[in-house]
């Protein structure tokens, strides 16, 4: 979601306020994702309904302006993988809210910059130092220390959630690969289009449908999209992290499920860990990517 647009520094504090809009609206959607959940609407309907009204919605908005240039890309396979990586994060993710409170979901997709940073290597051939593989390793303590497996408190969905969070870094990086040939409203009509057709084939075994996450859902990316017009990513990225204040309060207000002892103690390391390869890749002038859950 990078652009080349340098904007003016006055506009940042306007592009911080969007993006902790559009991490307000992603918290608002694992919300959702979880309450349907509880009053026994299937997750494979949660999922195709957030891609199937996401796809109307750009093809409203950008189908009159683009035409047919909408669906014209320079790689129908990066854009292919690139969707499926989201649908993957979507699908863990609103599985794995269903069994795990919305703190710890969140913090585990904070660790989402861990994973960008281990797979650069072998996908796109950069090299990562001693330094940030040790906050690598570091981060993933603090998940041991949040998951506790081994222990009463372990629930196998915390493997899915983790699951989620290794396919959104995948998207991650597919969308700084075809963010060189394809506009974002091509790309986006991408990830609207393969949710629905993966899940078309199976979905009148769960029928009927509910709900409007797959509004919610567009306007979330479209807010990081536009936020990334008014201040650089390297600002913008560790303002994700206060995403779990808004995961906490949801958790804790809506569900009644507090944070417990273990995530105070395991969050902050997570966090940390991300915050050091941002500080590390930012002194390098390395690309920096969103660090939002955008399931």
């Amino acid at each position: 979601m990078s652009t080349n647009f340098t904007p003016p520094t006055e506009r940042r504090l306007f592009g911080i306020g969007l993006a902790l809009l559009a991490y307000f609206m992603f918290t608002g959607i694992d919300s959702s994702a979880k309450w349907l959940g509880m009053v026994g609407v299937s997750f494979i309907q949660i999922v195709f309904l957030r891609y199937f009204i996401h796809l109307l919605m750009v093809a409203a908005i950008h189908l009159p302006r683009h035409g047919t240039a909408l669906v014209r890309t320079g790689s129908i396979r990066l854009q292919g993988l690139r969707a499926l990586a989201l649908l993957g994060s979507t699908a863990c993710n609103f599985l794995a809210v269903q069994y795990l409170p919305l703190t710890v979901t969140g913090s585990i997709a904070f660790t989402v910059p861990l994973l960008i940073c281990a797979l650069s290597v072998p996908m796109l051939g950069e090299q990562v130092g001693w330094r940030r593989w040790t906050a690598i390793g570091v981060g993933f303590l603090g998940v041991l220390v949040i998951v506790r497996p081994g222990t009463d408190a372990f629930h196998p969905a915390a493997l899915l959630s983790l699951l989620g969070a290794l396919s959104t870094a995948f998207y991650m990086l597919f969308t700084r690969r075809v963010s060189g040939f394809d506009s974002p409203a091509t790309s986006q009509f991408y990830v609207g289009i393969f949710g629905p057709t993966c899940f078309l084939p199976i979905l009148p075994f769960f029928w009927p449908l509910f709900g409007d996450i797959g509004l919610a859902a567009l306007i979330a990316h479209l807010l990081v999209t536009t936020a990334h017009r008014y201040a650089p990513a390297s600002t913008l990225a560790p303002f994700g992290y206060l995403q779990i204040f808004f995961m906490a309060a949801a958790s804790w207000f809506i569900f009644h499920q507090p944070p417990d002892v273990w995530l105070y103690v395991g969050a902050p390391i997570v966090i940390a860990s991300g915050l050091y390869i941002w500080l590390r890749e930012r002194k390098l002038a390395k690309p920096v990517v969103s660090i939002a859950n955008e399931a």
